[in-house]
């Protein structure tokens, strides 16, 4: 029996895997969708997400991008979209994007991998929501029995 942690890493590694170099956050987010992720939540300043399943939530871990208190910048919804458009082109790295995401006012973002949106949200509420298309997988990974 596979454990849900195991799916989510292998539906990670193949999302990554397959994912083309520019518009690749779709596939990633497709192979999440099939292994089971409703929803997952990406705290900015600890790079630490929670996928949300039907079989139980499961907490990653990450790593401060910060090290000692710092102010954190006021939502800045162009600059972030200009992060975005970025990430979206291939012309960034995931950890230059979410250093970017904090310049921007970021502290969480949050995917719906049903509705296919990505809100991004600031200290005070304030949010930026990005739909992105759905993509079809040539193998499709399955749910954890």
């Amino acid at each position: 029996m596979t454990t849900i942690i195991e799916s989510l890493d292998a539906a990670a590694a193949y999302g990554a895997a397959v994912r083309p170099r520019i518009n690749g956050f779709p596939y990633l987010a497709e192979a999440l969708r099939a292994a089971g992720v409703t929803k997952y939540f990406f705290d900015i300043p600890s790079s630490t997400a929670i996928y949300a399943t039907d079989e139980g939530d499961v907490l990653r871990p990450g790593r401060l991008i910060r090290t000692e208190r710092s102010i954190i910048p006021p939502f800045d919804p162009d600059r972030l979209v200009a992060a975005i458009r970025t990430d979206q082109r291939g012309e960034s790295t995931f950890s230059d994007f979410v250093e970017e995401s904090f310049l921007s006012g970021v502290i969480r973002y949050e995917v719906d991998t049903t509705a296919h949106t990505c809100t991004y949200i600031g200290t005070h509420g304030e949010s930026h929501v990005e739909e992105y298309p759905a993509v079809h997988l040539s193998h499709q990974l399955s749910s954890p029995a």
